[in-house]
């Protein structure tokens, strides 16, 4: 089996967050969906697991963090242009999503970031590697 990246996020309103994710261009896996949870995909490797609190809660001793408040992770998809960076960060804010920053641009690197309604954070970024400075800078 191919190694796969499987996030899971404690979301309270499921079809809600659906959604959200379905207009930044993940796809629901129905084999992985119920009323609890909702497998959405966003490549062959790359799945987000949308779960209830209840059933993340079951997953784990510790209480749920507020992800409004407090930064649980950041999490990262690559694409293949800035367009794309643009058009999937402007689905999102059109989704609902906010932005908490301007446009990072790293010269090799443009990121922007997009959150969820539970504040769960994106960063969309598409990386030019013939810009990648090939120098790094003296400690």
């Amino acid at each position: 089996m191919a190694k796969q990246v499987f996030i899971n996020l404690a979301v309270k309103d499921i079809n809600k967050s659906m959604e959200f994710y379905t207009k930044l261009g993940f796809t629901n896996n129905p084999q992985f969906s119920d009323d609890s949870g909702k497998g959405m995909v966003w490549s062959d490797d790359i799945h987000v697991m949308l779960l209830t609190h209840e059933k993340f809660a079951s997953f784990t001793a510790k209480p749920l963090a507020d992800t409004k408040t407090y930064i649980a992770g950041l999490y990262s998809l690559s694409v293949d242009s800035l367009d794309e960076v643009n058009r999937i960060t402007q689905a999102g804010l059109d989704a609902g999503g906010t932005e908490p920053n301007e446009l990072r641009d790293y010269g090799f690197m443009q990121q922007r970031t997009i959150e969820d309604f539970y504040g769960h954070t994106w960063e969309v970024f598409y990386m030019d590697m013939s810009k990648l400075p090939t120098e790094q800078p003296a400690a």
